[in-house]
């Protein structure tokens, strides 16, 4: 059963990034674009989440938080950057 609900994760989380993707290439403001980046951020966390509750090893888990922590500086300093025209003051 839980192979069913694996497949319909990467399902679901694959047509997350799509649309993430579209809304990236089609947005008409910068804002959109780096919602868009960020989401696709977080679907990529859960893709890598639910790899490695499919292979059973914590590594992925590990890796998953490293990205959420590199996600969350990225999208503070590019939304600065769209704010003030730079990052470091």
């Amino acid at each position: 059963m839980i192979e069913y609900a694996i497949h319909y994760a990467y399902a679901a989380l694959s047509l997350g990034l799509l649309l993430n993707l579209w809304r990236l290439l089609k947005g008409p403001t910068n804002v959109d674009r780096v919602l868009a980046v960020d989401t696709m951020v977080i679907n990529v966390i859960a893709l890598i989440i639910v790899y490695g509750i499919e292979t059973g090893t914590t590594i992925y888990f590990e890796a998953a938080l490293l990205l959420a922590m590199f996600g969350f500086v990225s999208t503070v300093a590019y939304c600065k950057f769209i704010l003030r025209g730079n990052v470091i003051e």
